[in-house]
Parts: structure tokens; sequence; C-alpha cells
């Protein structure tokens, strides 16, 4: 009896044995390629290498946003040098020997008016590699916003023309102030950036005007050669022509050449730059001229 005891004895404990190994097996590591789930409620980070090893898996795909591209930092904006100022006569004069001085600043008043317009001068000097400033009256952007952005994204250099577009010469400092000013915080509303540049309507500003133009930090000018298109009209012939040679009979070095924003202007554009580049002219960026003139 005591051998059969001693046999159910051993029998017993290997059971025990048994059940514990089999026990044992399912607590511990999943074994490679096992469907095993966790319970249902609960969520399991499967390990990097086994994730990306599942090839065909059920896994759910990953939802996180690609990094934008705005996240990355942009490079930093071209410094343009200072290389001209402008004199008392209002041309444009380099700063030091050596920099180019046959050029010419191309500039358009009385806009902004139609997109039209503004995309076929933008397109012509562009085409020209040519950088022009836009004196934009404000009763003008305030009727059309949209065609103020229009010059600006198409890098048009915008500049103060006044607000009505009226003599200033007589007028007194809260009036002047008011008709500068409300251009300025009108474009800065809407572009982001105020005017550097003034030029007072019909070239009469006084010294009012000079005045209140320095306290806001604007290069004060009128121009020194004259298109003469505001003169034009519709039924004309030969509009090009003339416009072509009202600017070259005055033309010289530094000549701050003064356009509207017309018709006749848009399509004469093209002829009047390609015949100033034949002549050996280019055309100076704005950004490029002092504040101050000297």
């Amino acid at each position: 009896m005591k051998k059969v005891g001693k046999a159910i004895s051993v029998l017993l404990l290997a059971t025990l044995l048994l059940s514990a190994c089999s026990s044992g097996n399912n607590n511990g590591e999943l074994t490679q390629g096992s469907a095993t789930q966790a319970p249902a409620g609960t969520q399991t980070a499967a390990p990097a290498a086994t994730a990306q090893a599942t090839a065909g898996s059920t896994a759910a795909p990953d939802m996180s946003p690609a990094p934008s591209p705005s996240a990355t930092v942009a490079p930093a904006p071209t410094e343009i040098p200072l290389l001209y100022h402008m004199n008392k006569n209002y041309d444009i004069v380099p700063n030091e020997e050596g920099t180019d001085k046959k050029v010419v600043l191309l500039s358009f008043d009385d806009g902004p008016k139609d997109a039209e317009m503004i995309n076929a001068l933008m397109d012509t000097l562009d085409k020209h590699q040519a950088k022009a400033i836009f004196f934009v009256n404000g009763y003008r952007v305030k009727e059309h916003p949209e065609l103020l952005e229009l010059l600006h994204d198409r890098g048009g250099i915008i500049g103060n023309h006044s607000w009505d577009h009226i003599v200033l010469k007589d007028k007194g400092y809260a009036e002047v102030k008011k008709q500068i000013e409300d251009v300025q915080s009108i474009v800065k509303e809407i572009t982001g950036e105020a005017p550097d540049f003034f030029r007072p309507p019909h070239g009469a500003g006084g010294d009012v005007g000079k005045q209140v133009a320095a306290e806001n930090g604007m290069l004060y000018m009128t121009w020194s050669v004259g298109s003469l298109d505001w003169e034009m009209k519709e039924k004309d012939t030969g509009k090009t022509e003339t416009l072509v040679k009202n600017v070259t009979d005055q033309l010289h070095s530094g000549s701050n050449i003064l356009m509207h924003e017309l018709p006749w202007t848009v399509e004469a554009l093209d002829t009047l730059l390609t015949t100033l580049e034949g002549k050996g002219y280019s055309f100076v960026d704005p950004r490029s001229i002092e504040l101050k003139m000297r």
C-alpha cells in the first residue's frame, strides 16, 4: 500500500507540474506569429519592430498630420542695399562712384483703378525686370481694397498720393495731416506696410506737405520727367509714339518719370521700356533709394 500511495503522490506532483507549465506559457510573452488578442477594452502598444515586420496587418493607419510647409523656417528676405538718393530736382543720384548712374525711376499716379490695367502694367514691368512706385489715393483704396492687394501681391511698391487728390499747398496743417496719414493707415491695414514715398497731387504739397511727409518717415517727391499721358484723350491717335517722345525728349540720368494708370499708358509701356533699355538705361528699384533728400 505504501508503494501505491507513493505512486499516487508522484502522479499528483506530475499533474501539478504540467498544469503550472501550461499556465506559465499563457502569462508570458506572445510567441512570434501569435494571433492572441488583448482583452476587450484595453489598448496594447505593439513593439516598433513587430509593427514594421507585420506586412499586411489590419492595424489602423497613422492618421497624424504631415508636417506643415509653413512649419519650416523661411529664409530671411534679401536686404536691398541703399545705393541711391534723391536730389532737390527729384532726380535719382548714386551714393558712391562706380554705381550705375544711367537709371530711371518709374512711377504711376492716381490708382488703383482697374485690375485688368494693373495686371497688364505688372506683366510688362516683370518682362523688363523693373520695379515702380504706384502712388495711390485713399478714396480709391477704400472703394476697391482688393485692387491695392493686387498691386501689393504683384510686387508694386505702394506710394501715398493723399486721400482726395486735392491741392495741399494752401491747406492747413490739420487737413494736410489727415489727407496724408489716413492713406498711411488704410494702406498699412490692407498690406501690412505703410508707404515710404509721398507725392502730392499736382506736384503741389507746399511746406506743410513736406513736413507731414517727414513726420511719417516718407520721402517727399514730385517728378523730373513728365510723360504728359494725362493730357491725352481716348480719341487721339499715335498716343504710344507721343508718350515715348515726351519722355525721351526730357530724358537724363536719374530721371524720375511720372505716368498714370491709363489705358494708353498701359499700351505704350512695353515700347517705352524697350526704348529706354535701347538707350542704355536701367530701372532703379525704389527700395534702394534713401528716404532723405540730399
